[in-house]
């Protein structure tokens, strides 16, 4: 992406280095004043009525403070040590800056959100404080899996130290489970999850590649096939045929065929079978 190159010339320097241990540091503080100053906690919460009406304006950073977590200490260690992993690994094939504009990003969309709850309610009339409770870091942290999800989808893990799971199969319950809360939630739940999600949306569609659906792609594929056929049909013989099943292009003109990279040697697959052969190691 053009732009983030050039904002990274302009201000990378900025970019702070490590920084999925410094989230994973700030959740430990909210997690020792949960139990130890548990009153404390909502002093902290991201509250747009309290800042602008009481001009309590910590609140539009204190709320990163609170762990996406309340759980026992034992699963809260280990969620932030698999959370810190996948952070730096991140940030390693991403780097820094980008690392940081994507979590960063995840931020201010949540910010922006709550904002947009309390405006919503403004007009309906509806109760405007306790939108805080909505808040919090859980979907930066979703955020955060689906992206490496995406970026790793077929690098294992053991769920609950037993069971390998390929990270794209995980990454699909946790999407299905964000789909069903946003189901049942209300509009402020729905907001939320919303904007602490829409930095991974961004850059999710921004990584693909659209090219091959454009129309002019569409039609160039479409007249090179055509043009393949014809010198086939007059030379007598086809110029691809799938390692698996044995298919040409003679047999469904539509059949488009691709060389596994993975494979030792030029072995060429239909379609159907790209994604799904087994490869052949020397």
């Amino acid at each position: 992406m053009n732009y983030l190159n050039k904002l990274e010339r302009k201000i990378g320097k900025y970019a702070i280095p490590n920084l999925s241990l410094w989230i994973v540091l700030t959740y430990a503080i909210g997690y020792i004043m949960m139990y130890m100053t548990p009153g404390l906690i909502k002093y902290l919460t991201l509250e747009p009525a309290l800042i602008l009406g009481q001009g309590q304006v910590w609140r539009l950073v204190t709320w990163i403070l609170i762990p996406p977590s309340s759980g026992n200490i034992f699963f809260y260690l280990i969620m932030m040590m698999l959370y810190y992993s996948l952070g730096t690994s991140l940030e390693r094939t991403w780097g820094t800056f980008r690392f940081n504009v994507y979590i960063f990003g995840g931020m201010f969309f949540t910010v922006l959100g709550a904002f947009a709850t309390y405006g919503f309610y403004y007009m309906t009339g509806a109760l405007t404080v306790g939108i805080g409770y909505y808040v919090t870091t859980y979907y930066i942290n979703m955020a955060i899996f689906l992206a490496f999800a995406v970026c790793f989808p077929d690098m294992q893990i053991l769920l609950w130290f037993i069971i390998p799971v390929k990270m794209k199969w995980m990454a699909y319950v946790y999407a299905a489970l964000t789909i069903y809360d946003f189901i049942r939630s209300g509009a402020a739940g729905r907001i939320a999850i919303v904007a602490a999600l829409l930095n991974f949306l961004i850059f999710y569609l921004s990584t693909r590649n659209y090219q091959r659906v454009s129309p002019k792609e569409i039609h160039r594929k479409r007249v090179f096939r055509t043009q393949m056929r014809e010198a086939q049909h007059m030379a007598g013989v086809t110029k691809h045929k799938c390692a698996i099943c044995g298919r040409t292009e003679e047999d469904d003109p539509t059949l488009e065929f691709r060389f596994c990279s993975k494979c030792d040697g030029n072995y060429e697959y239909c379609q159907d079978h790209l994604f799904t052969h087994e490869h052949i190691k020397r």
